[in-house]
């Protein structure tokens, strides 16, 4: 089993920066591929980023390509999402979880920490 823990919300004003982590306890979390979801109120839950086990294959969803960079160093157990040029739109609650499967689709997820908040203000 792996837990996770996601940190580095808060509040930003828009055009600014945050980076998002997600600390994972347990020893095989460098076995999976790892991803980063946001679900705003009122939304469903959506893809953000994703990064393969090895760290050598990334992917984005179109709506932040070019602002957002995922990576991870498997030696922290941790995966990190920097963010750029933020939007109000980007304002949502931020979850990793992680995959078996090199995969967009959240039911091929099996582990999913509690989110943190990104709040962009215009």
């Amino acid at each position: 089993q792996v837990q996770l823990v996601e940190s580095g919300g808060g509040l930003v004003q828009a055009g600014g920066s945050l980076r998002l982590s997600c600390t994972a306890s347990g020893r095989t979390f460098s076995r999976y591929d790892v991803g980063w979801f946001r679900q705003a109120p009122g939304k469903e839950r959506e893809f953000v980023a994703a990064v393969s086990w090895s760290g050598s294959s990334t992917r984005y969803a179109d709506s932040v390509k070019g602002r957002f960079t995922i990576s991870r160093d498997n030696a922290k157990n941790t995966v990190y999402l920097q963010m750029n040029s933020l939007k109000p739109e980007d304002t949502a609650r931020y979850y990793c979880a992680v995959s078996s499967s090199w995969s967009e689709d959240e039911r091929f997820y099996n582990y999913w920490g509690q989110g943190t908040q990104v709040t962009v203000s215009s």
